[in-house]
């Protein structure tokens, strides 16, 4: 580990541009007029969010520690916090589309209105929009990019806190089927507050054992003589299932495919996408600085929780005959696919590079790919919204070939279909765990990926070898924010899959942690 002192306030700017973007939607929910505060709240929020992008990117190369040793500003904490900024820039561009539902909105136009009354009935299809979802959003966005680059479990806890909060209230507010909608948000908080306990009671406990609760103290204190002896261990335990919660790892899974099937889809893309990047970028962290000297006490704990998983996104997702459900199961999957990488620990020459590295571009090949078949999933539209029964995707493929064909290559992708970024992430995470021993665990991730790609391709013979039904739903005709989306993710699926070399040696590049 990389020792520095507080430089600046400059490797603080991508979380002060997002922060203060957030800051700036609240007053203007505060005192602008209702009429005209929805374009101002999506340009706000995206100077905010391409703001910290920008400003991650010129941190390139940094390597400190700052805020007091609260927060490491490092390669791994940069590319992740630019990660984030990215997917979810493009996150709230579907949050801003309005052409495709008569309504204007994927978003109910007035949140305390019970679901089901007549005044509700009455707005269902107002042009209102419920303008708050924006600076909730920016305010998870840094709750992330805070989580990634926390230094202490404290700083980690509040950062956990920050991103779940807006994350609850926001996939609440679905215009259509509300009461899924609000039962899904009830869900995720419920078990939202487990993850909590469980991470705060570990905090505790691994505090107790070794008197601090930074990183690198605790780092030092498990590779001493006591080596914090079965505290640390409990301690540790409890960390790491609380993270597992926020990632959607299986078995601590429950809450993923109801939320992801409730939620606005809007906001399962972001959760999807962004959520599960802050999740391993915590995890990651966690567990090479705090406890990298100590891998042996964390390696079978991981090695069992990847394996279940795995089995169970594969297994389960067989099951599902909606496609939200199925990329819920599929993100589960994708959880155990991604530990794989995790336990490249030591596979690269300095210790931390390779299964960091390929696992820090899986997460950004899979942020991309799924927040695009998220942007898929809106257009496709029946009477109650999107058309999410894989019986009404049948024929697709003739009734709207490029909105088939756009659909399949992200199922390829997911999939890892060779000349596509999963296949790219999956071999990069497959070999770093090769590398360093964990071959067993390849095996079994292959034989998860073969049973998951069958209902992926499914999808795809559905789309296009079945006869389209005569009351089949209506494609819509995307407006700028989701055209814009698109194009970002299926250029970045193909270009990541084809010429990932750059891209991955720049992961390669960030692969280095400060404690």
């Amino acid at each position: 580990m990389i020792e520095a002192p507080d430089l600046s306030l400059a490797a603080l700017a991508p979380l002060l541009f997002v922060f203060g973007a957030a800051c700036v939607g609240v007053l203007v929910e505060a005192f602008a007029p209702r009429e005209s505060r929805h374009p101002v709240q999506v340009a706000v929020a995206l100077v905010g969010t391409l703001g910290g992008l920008v400003s991650s990117l010129l941190l390139a190369g940094e390597r400190q520690v700052t805020a007091g040793g609260a927060l490491a500003v490092d390669g791994a904490a940069v590319f992740l916090q630019a990660t984030i900024a990215g997917l979810g820039a493009l996150s709230l561009l579907l949050f801003a589309e309005r052409s495709l539902d008569p309504a204007r909105s994927a978003f109910v136009a007035a949140a305390a209105v019970p679901a089901g009354s007549p005044r509700d009935r009455e707005l269902i299809t107002a042009p209102r929009v419920q303008t708050e979802v924006y600076p909730l959003a920016t305010f998870a966005i840094g709750g992330m990019m805070l989580f990634v680059a926390a230094n202490d479990l404290l700083v980690m806890f509040v950062a956990l806190e920050v991103l779940s909060l807006p994350l609850y209230l926001i996939s609440g507010l679905a215009r259509r089927r509300r009461l899924l909608s609000q039962e899904a948000a009830v869900k995720y908080f419920l078990l939202g507050a487990f993850a909590s306990a469980f991470f705060l009671y570990g905090l505790a406990l691994v505090y107790g054992a070794t008197g601090s609760i930074r990183l690198s103290a605790i780092r030092e204190a498990s590779a001493g003589e006591a080596g914090g002896g079965v505290l640390l261990v409990l301690g540790l335990a409890l960390l790491v299932v609380g993270l597992m919660f926020k990632a959607s790892v299986a078995p601590f899974h429950a809450w993923t495919p109801d939320v992801y099937q409730g939620a606005p889809t809007p906001v399962t893309a972001f959760m999807a996408a962004c959520t599960k990047v802050a999740a391993f970028g915590a995890i990651l962290r966690l567990l090479y600085v705090a406890f990298g000297t100590d891998e042996w006490t964390w390696r079978p704990l991981v090695y069992g929780i990847a394996i279940v998983s795995m089995v169970v996104g594969a297994v389960l997702g067989l099951t599902q005959t909606d496609l939200k459900r199925m990329l819920a199961y599929s993100s589960i999957a994708h959880a155990g696919f991604l530990l794989t990488g995790v336990l490249g620990y030591g596979s690269g020459a300095d210790g931390t590079g390779s299964g960091l590295g390929a696992t820090m571009f899986y997460l950004l090949a899979y942020g991309l790919t799924t927040i695009g078949a998220f942007a898929v999933l809106t257009l496709v539209r029946d009477g109650d919204g999107e058309a999410t029964h894989l019986s009404k995707w049948a024929g697709l493929g003739r009734r709207s070939p490029l909105t088939a064909a756009v659909m399949a290559l992200f199922l390829l992708a997911l999939a890892g279909i060779p000349l596509t970024s999963g296949f790219t992430g999956k071999f990069a995470v497959f070999r770093a765990a090769i590398d360093d021993g964990a071959w067993p665990l390849v095996v079994v991730a292959l034989l998860a990926s073969a049973v998951a790609a069958f209902f992926y391709v499914r999808v795809i013979v559905l789309m296009y070898f079945s006869e389209p039904a005569v009351d089949g739903p209506t494609v819509g005709v995307p407006g700028l924010p989701t055209t814009l989306v698109l194009a970002v993710t299926v250029t970045a699926t193909v270009v990541l899959g084809v010429v990932p070399g750059a891209v991955l040696d720049l992961a390669q590049q960030a692969a280095i942690f400060v404690g």
